[in-house]
Order: C-alpha cells, then structure tokens, then sequence
C-alpha cells in the first residue's frame, strides 16, 4: 500500500522538525503532506526546505489559516488526485507518536476501512495531562457516543488511517462543514453510517512539548451544536424506522 500522512500546521515551526524527523524514520517508505495555512512563523517555509531534499515530503500552502476540517480536506483531496491507498491523519507536536502509525496501517492491511488512534481503549493512554483535560475528552466522547450511538470510544481521536476508497466515498455525499476538533466526530459518523468498517488500536498519547494547543472554547462550542444537531437527525431517523416498521 501506498500512505500519504497529512499533517495540517499553523505555526508549528518548533513542533514540526522532530515529529518530522520521527516519522521518516519510523515509515520511511510512507510520504507526508504538510498541509500549512500561512504559518507566519516559517513553518511552510521551512517544509519547503525540507522537501527540496526528500521526495517523500510535500507541501500545500494555504493562504490563511481555515481550521483542522478544511485542512484535512485539502490534504485528503490533493493525496487522493495523486493515488495513494491510505490517507493518515496526525498532528505536527509528536502528541501522536510517529512510531505508532504501523499499528493503523496494520490495522488497515487486516480489513479495517478506518483505523483510530485510541486513546481509551484498553491499552491506550494520555500522557502530563491535567485531569480538566482528560475529563473533557472523555466527557465529549460519551456525549458523541450516546447522542449518535456510533460504537466508538474515541471519536474525536486525530490519529487515524482511511483507505482511498472509503474516503472518496463518503466524501462524495454532503459537504463536510465541520472546522474544528468536531470533523473527527463528523467523519467517524460518515464512515459508520455508511456501513465501512471501524477498528480502533491503543496508542499513547503525549501532551505537546513546543507551540500552543489550537483548542479554544469556539471549537468546543462548534463541536457541542454540530453533534447535537447529527444526534437529533439521528435519533429522528430511528423513529421514522420504527414507524415504518409498524405499518409493515
């Protein structure tokens, strides 16, 4: 299999280098896109340098700074034009551990059409984070999992593999409207609705050592609307099942 890893930054200029580093060493035969929306601090600059020098690094400069959905999507839509087999998701800081990305595409080569990195599965783990923070992340997983039912213990994880053919897919349908934290909900429910196959594998994960967290209480309240609307639509469209199953 061919993998791209997209890796969306906004001044990540201290961040970027070692988490670079990391993953060329640990998936040497993997490429990275480094999705940049105008980082004012040189981080697109500076992975431009870099990709001058391996054929394995690409660039894709945005020219402002337009949130963790419309990045993905930009990288998702420039790896599938170029053919890759899987699409990875992961962040510029190391919080995901480079060397960890074989597990997902492991789990992929055995069947799955999404793998995630799971911090709260068995054998998953967070790593120095203050406990308002892990309460939130659990918190939002329990209130995605009860108001959509979607069977995922981690679904706003941000390490995670898609086949090219899953994500062209689903994809295609409604536009994906999600800017924030909220896309990961929004792509797991797409996936799951849609009847593909969900794995998720224990990873650690390591708060960041450089650059500040893009986590705001804006992208906290996007995600709260967003999974509360998906979570009505939902919940109205298994009553209209069972009334159809009725008349029947």
């Amino acid at each position: 299999m061919t993998t791209l890893v997209i890796i969306p930054t906004y001044n990540e200029i201290d961040a970027l280098p070692p988490t670079l580093e990391r993953l060329r060493n640990a998936e040497p035969g993997a490429h990275v896109l480094v999705v940049d929306d105008g980082s004012p601090d040189g981080t697109g600059e500076w992975a431009d340098k870099v990709a001058k020098n391996d054929a394995h690094v690409h660039v894709l400069h945005r020219t402002e700074k337009g949130g963790l959905g419309p990045a993905y999507l930009a990288g998702f839509a420039w790896g599938l034009e170029e053919g890759y087999d899987v699409l990875c998701e992961m962040d510029a800081d190391s919080s995901h551990r480079p060397e960890q990305l074989g597990r997902l595409l492991t789990a992929i080569e055995r069947g799955a059409d999404l793998a995630i990195g799971s911090r709260w599965v068995k054998g998953g783990a967070v790593h120095h984070w203050p406990l308002n923070r892990e309460l939130l992340s659990r918190g939002a997983n329990s209130y995605v999992n009860i108001a959509l039912g979607l069977g995922v213990k981690d679904a706003t994880a941000g390490f995670r593999a898609f086949r090219s053919d899953v994500l062209t897919h689903v994809l295609a349908g409604e536009a994906v409207a999600s800017q924030g934290y909220c896309f990961q909900v929004d792509m797991t429910r797409r996936v799951r609705a849609e009847g593909f196959v969900i794995r998720e594998v224990p990873i650690d994960f390591d708060e960041r050592e450089h650059g500040e967290s893009k986590m705001s209480s804006a992208i906290i309240r996007e995600a709260m609307v967003r999974v509360t609307q998906w979570g009505l639509e939902h919940r109205l469209a298994q009553a209209r099942n069972l009334a159809k199953a009725g008349v029947r």
